[in-house]
């Protein structure tokens, strides 16, 4: 077996260094943009008089960041090349990620909402994987130019992780003369929900509470009569752009959907597979970044006339940090690996244990990270002028969101025993 990079991508990551250095770091030291990344970021990101949205200089900001990497060709680097990408593979993109992620805050990789010079862009790949031919000449060109930016709409303020139970309905109804569907329900933690064009809403169609089948990914206008944003909920880590909303006999067409009528959730679970294996990746990289700060400071440090390093309690600590984040480095490139050798359905039913496996002990690593980069440094650890705190704050939303860790370790179970998944045959008459 091979574990080098493939020589493509280390020249890539090359490219990335030299672009951030020559034309992302000098625009974040431009008009005071450092706010946004200094001690003064909570604040500086937030609009508190406009429901906690952010700002819309740092909305700007970030916009003028992925306009520039587009440019340069880095932006729509995972894309398929038919979809004006460069089709980079899963590996390439958590190799990535990684790789940005340790460089600590900056505007190149601001992992709160997504940003990132290398986009991670998850609803151009599975559009491109579900979409019937006549959805694709449809919604294709307003996708992918930009003008059709959708958000995600699966939870609802009943049902998280039990997405099969939603409350959310959606019946035929002819408006007009035209043939459609009435959508009625609520939707929670909808993000994006205050730029976004359309969204994804799940809604039953057919079937029983607890079925899998019988669930359509409608894509609703937005705005559209009868969609409301209630609220947008304030979060550990602002600004929010996370909303609880209802929808009251919102209609949409009768094509108004992606995928099959009653087969949406695939859709569901292509798009947490693809977000989940790069938010490994992602927080493996701000874990990393913790662990390297945490030792450079220990040697600087020197307290009773000696570095902090000196002493076992603080090289223990991030010895055993190192060490898993050593063997998860492994497991993320290995099942991105994977992944690339096969299409989303078989993900799905061979593989999906070894993403939750990725990314529940990513995201529990980061915090342990975090918080002990916090333990070292002392009180200016716990300080905002270190980021420490924030990518604790960041990242503990990820041990919920997406899949719980207890929901990903319960999928990890049911690979292990053989409820789900390759050993389902081997364990049928045990």
């Amino acid at each position: 077996m091979d574990f080098a990079l493939p020589q493509h991508l280390t020249d890539y990551l090359a490219e990335l260094d030299a672009f951030i250095e020559s034309t992302i770091r000098p625009l974040q030291a431009r008009d005071d943009n450092e706010r946004f990344f200094d001690h003064r970021r909570e604040h500086a990101r937030t609009d508190w008089d406009n429901q906690g949205l952010p700002r819309q200089e740092w909305e700007d900001l970030l916009a003028e960041a992925r306009r520039l990497a587009d440019a340069a060709g880095h932006y729509r680097y995972g894309w398929p090349v038919e979809m004006g990408g460069k089709g980079g593979s899963q590996l390439d993109l958590a190799v990535i990620r990684e790789h940005l992620a340790a460089k600590g805050l900056g505007l190149f990789n601001d992992l709160q909402n997504e940003h990132s010079i290398v986009g991670n862009n998850p609803f151009i790949l599975l559009f491109k994987a579900f979409a019937t031919p006549e959805q694709y000449a449809r919604d294709a060109e307003a996708l992918l130019g930009g003008r059709m930016k959708t958000a995600f709409g699966l939870t609802e303020p009943n049902h998280g992780s039990d997405a099969t139970f939603m409350e959310t309905r959606a019946v035929r109804e002819t408006r007009d003369g035209k043939p459609g569907w009435r959508i009625d329900g609520e939707k929670m933690w909808i993000t994006g929900m205050h730029t976004a064009t359309h969204m994804m809403c799940f809604a039953r169609t057919s079937g029983n509470d607890g079925d899998a089948k019988g669930i359509t990914c409608f894509i609703v206008p937005n705005p559209t009569p009868g969609l409301v944003i209630e609220e947008y909920m304030w979060t550990f880590n602002m600004p929010t752009d996370h909303p609880r909303l209802s929808l009251n006999g919102v209609w949409v067409p009768e094509d108004a959907y992606w995928g099959e009528i009653d087969r949406g959730l695939g859709i569901g679970q292509s798009f947490v597979h693809q977000n989940r294996i790069r938010q490994a990746a992602s927080s493996l990289g701000a874990a990393v970044f913790c662990i390297e700060e945490s030792v450079k400071y220990a040697r600087q440090r020197k307290p009773f006339g000696k570095p902090l390093a000196d002493n076992q309690a603080i090289q223990f600590p991030l010895v055993e940090l190192a060490t898993q984040a050593e063997m998860l480095r492994q497991l993320i490139r290995k099942t991105a690996w994977e992944m690339d050798r096969m299409d989303h359905k078989q993900i799905e039913r061979t593989l999906s244990d070894k993403v939750s496996m990725c990314n529940y002990w990513a995201n529990r690593l980061v915090c342990e990270a975090a918080d002990r980069a916090m333990q070292v440094h002392g009180g200016i650890g716990y300080s905002r002028h270190k980021p420490f705190e924030h990518i604790y704050r960041h990242h503990r939303r990820y041990r919920i969101t997406e899949g719980a860790e207890e929901i990903q370790m319960r999928k990890v179970g049911a690979y292990l025993f053989g409820y789900l998944g390759p050993k389902r045959e081997k364990y049928a008459n045990l």
